[in-house]
């Protein structure tokens, strides 16, 4: 087995430690003063692009391979990227750290470079394989979504050291944010559900359906809010996407309580139970969001509801279905490069026993308890809140990754 997406996904592990550690330091504060600034953009890329973007791109070298049951189309290649894109990210991190704008551009343009090897590398992969459904469909999207949010942020790390785009600049930072969170992570959460959740539940004999209209309702709702920013329509332009989007979760969350309700295992794994949780939540903030968007449109533009707004899409389900998908994937991947030639010998443990699901329960749950208290002191305005549930939502996300962490001592 490939070494590569364990690589990914433990680099994916220590930026995540990294972020909560910092967020620790400050009481979160980065947050509540807001994210338009080099702290706010330090945290922000070291969450989005240091966590979540590495180990989805670990996962999707991992799961690509399963989904089409052939190999990556280059390893070495795949190894470049990892090398290419992690250099470049934290050479923009210590840029934002520094306020230095000529080395946000120079990274920049070395991040997008690591995001074309990774587009190249998948696009190979796939078009090689020719297999065309839902699931590679939405994978093929979010990659390319993918490339469109490194495009935009490159375009702004080069419009800080030069200014050759001014005028351009709020607006491209609209569709940064939009095609990455909608398009890229959206789309890649829900095309690889279609696969592991059936997987995990050993479902057979749902429908199908519903696979084959989410992603068009989801892709629409990335293009039309990223154009919305661009052509810088305002309040009234975004609302459209945000509705298509919600009818898209909806939809969503109904296609997978199709695939529970066809299963055959009862216990599918903490993390799985977890992440339909994470699902159903998302799907009601969705609806109050929308309801929210309808009734006070103005309020699309006041900071406060961007940043609640952005914790409960990026923390709150981005981030959490990552972990809660880390419950099967770490011990999958070490299992098999440690112990795969080894199945069914003497001494060899079981998969199952190289995590404590009880204790990976009870952390999942402390996460989900804790993201809420952030999210309320951001509604209300309350600082003390954001502070201290901060610190808690940190401490147990801490402890979560450690669990996770012990993975790779058994």
């Amino acid at each position: 087995m490939s070494r590569l997406p364990l690589v990914f996904i433990i680099t994916g592990m220590i930026g995540f430690a990294m972020f909560h550690a910092v967020s620790l330091s400050s009481l979160l504060g980065w947050l509540d003063a807001g994210v338009r600034g080099p702290e706010g953009w330090f945290n922000a890329h070291l969450f989005v692009l240091g966590w979540a973007t590495m180990l989805a791109m670990g996962a999707f070298y991992q799961l690509i391979g399963v989904i089409l049951q052939t190999n990556i189309h280059s390893e070495k290649l795949g190894w470049t990227h990892y090398a290419v894109f992690t250099v470049g990210l934290f050479g923009l991190l210590f840029g934002f750290a520094l306020g230095k704008t000529a080395m946000i551009a120079f990274f920049a343009v070395l991040v997008l470079a690591g995001i074309l090897l990774f587009a190249w590398n998948v696009g190979a992969t796939m078009f090689g394989a020719a297999k065309w459904d839902a699931i590679t469909l939405s994978a093929a999207a979010a990659v390319l979504y993918l490339v469109l949010t490194g495009l935009t942020g490159m375009m702004m790390g080069v419009n800080f050291a030069l200014g050759w785009w001014n005028g351009l600049h709020q607006r491209l930072f609209g569709a940064h944010i939009w095609l990455g969170a909608v398009g890229w992570f959206g789309l890649l959460i829900t095309g690889f559900s279609y696969k592991m959740l059936p997987m995990f539940y050993l479902a057979h004999g749902h429908p199908t359906a519903l696979q084959k209209a989410v992603p068009v309702l989801w892709n629409a709702a990335a293009l039309a809010g990223a154009a919305a920013f661009l052509a810088e329509g305002g309040a009234a332009a975004v609302t459209p996407a945000l509705a298509i989007l919600a009818a898209a979760i909806l939809m969503y969350n109904v296609h997978i309580l199709q695939i529970r309700k066809h299963r055959h295992k009862k216990n599918p794994g903490a993390g799985i139970r977890w992440s339909m949780y994470g699902n159903h939540a998302f799907a009601a903030a969705a609806a109050l969001a929308l309801a929210w968007a309808l009734a006070n449109p103005q309020s699309l533009a006041d900071t406060r509801t961007l940043l609640l707004a952005g914790w409960v899409y990026l923390p709150g389900w981005v981030s959490f279905m990552i972990l809660c998908y880390a419950f099967k994937i770490v011990p999958f991947l070490w299992w098999t490069l440690k112990y795969g030639r080894r199945a069914g010998q003497p001494g060899t443990p079981l998969m199952a026993n190289l995590l404590d699901e009880k204790k990976a329960n009870a952390l999942l749950a402390a996460v989900a308890v804790a993201f809420f208290l952030p999210a309320a002191g951001l509604a209300l305005d309350l600082e003390p809140l954001v502070a201290a549930g901060g610190v808690l939502y940190s401490a147990v996300s801490l402890a979560y990754m450690a669990l996770l962490g012990l993975v790779f001592t058994r």
